[in-house]
């Protein structure tokens, strides 16, 4: 593996590189749309190949309990399976795991577990975490964590972070393990401390002790206010070494992709472009707004006129407020084609900004168009 940073902005810790793994090179700043489930949500592999998506997130724990990982690895792993030539990056479901509240305990060497399924009894341990990620086939591996609810006093982020140091060690005997047995896979493990600075610096003396090829950044969109994700985050970033990438983790709006770049984060995933579009919130760059609304019903320009997406070449508002109206679910693909073509163009673009040395200026004129009021955004977009 290697990263190699090609830019630096002078007025901020944004920057521009490439980091090579096992499916090819991923070009950073980039925007990762998330296939739980082996599937981008309304959206086929070849939207994907059209849009040039050169890295997605794929979930362990939710195709660890469904087709399950025997499966997986009978196809030849997820990438022949699903038929995606690009990076996977696969999260450890330690999130879906333990947001459950009702149905697992944790103690200090796992997490157990039944599934949401069909209620079956199940264990993950560190260990089990990476062997099932093995099985998977991806290109980049994260580890067991605790996640810390929000909000959370400092005694039980203490605790919650002490477990996810713990299993990191654990995981990392596991990976090395894995890597002496031929396999080629990086390891993102998971940065945790919650919103206590002091503990997210414990946590980042840990990881650069250890054999990371990245640092997933996680704990982060969890129920907290916006400016208090970027304090934290640009805190934490300030105590991580430079050559390594960062990886948040579930942040991504359009204006989350400037803001977290801004503070040095290279890699990002997040649900809510696809979420969002199956709700029938369009999202442009001056702001968002849905299409159910009534000035819709007789627009007949595109979702947003600058837009070069296939969606906004050949459709109007108004055909895909009727989609919508009527549940016909051709909508859910062509507004989530459009979102996913909107975050990863920004983030092409913020990547050359960064390369051209204009980050700083773009941001502010994006920052300036943002409108919040969705009629205000309807009209600027027509």
């Amino acid at each position: 593996m290697s990263f190699q940073i090609l830019g630096q902005d002078a007025k901020s810790r944004a920057r521009a590189g490439v980091l090579e793994t096992p499916h090819g090179k991923v070009e950073t700043p980039v925007f990762m749309p998330v296939a739980t489930q082996a599937s981008v949500k309304a959206l086929s592999q070849e939207d994907l190949e059209s849009l040039g998506v050169q890295a997605i997130l794929s979930n362990s724990y939710h195709l660890y309990l469904r087709p399950g990982t025997a499966v997986i690895k009978q196809a030849g792993g997820l990438h022949r399976f699903m038929d995606y030539k690009g990076m996977i990056l696969t999260d450890s479901g330690g999130f879906q795991v333990l947001s459950q509240s009702d149905l697992r305990t944790i103690d200090d060497f796992g997490v157990s577990f039944k599934s949401h399924i069909d209620g079956s009894s199940h264990r993950l341990t560190p260990e089990k975490v990476i062997e099932i990620q093995s099985e998977l086939g991806s290109d980049c591996w994260t580890a067991l964590d605790v996640c810390a609810p929000y909000p959370s006093d400092e005694a039980q982020t203490k605790l919650a972070l002490e477990r996810t140091m713990r299993w990191l060690d654990l995981s990392e005997k596991a990976f090395l393990q894995k890597k002496d047995e031929g396999f080629r896979a990086l390891f993102f493990p998971i940065l945790q401390g919650g919103f206590f600075p002091q503990l997210r610096a414990r946590a980042a003396e840990q990881m650069a002790k250890i054999s990371a090829d990245g640092i997933s950044l996680g704990g982060f969109s969890v129920g907290e206010p916006k400016n208090l994700t970027w304090e934290i985050l640009g805190k934490t970033i300030e105590a991580l070494p430079a050559s390594k990438p960062r990886y948040l983790m579930g942040v991504g709006t359009p204006e989350d992709l400037w803001d977290a770049v801004s503070l040095g984060v290279d890699m990002m995933d997040c649900v809510w472009p696809t979420r969002v579009a199956r709700n029938g919130q369009v999202m442009t760059r001056v702001g968002r707004y849905n299409i159910s609304n009534s000035l819709c019903r007789t627009n007949f320009e595109p979702l947003e006129p600058s837009c070069s997406c296939f969606v906004c070449g050949r459709y109007s508002k108004a055909y895909l407020s009727h989609l919508h109206r009527s549940r016909e679910l051709s909508a859910h693909r062509l507004i989530s084609y459009h979102n996913i073509h909107l975050m990863l163009t920004l983030a092409r673009e913020i990547r050359q900004s960064v390369l051209e040395g204009s980050f700083f200026d773009k941001r502010q004129e994006f920052f300036s168009r943002i409108r919040k009021d969705s009629k205000e955004v309807l009209t600027l977009a027509s």
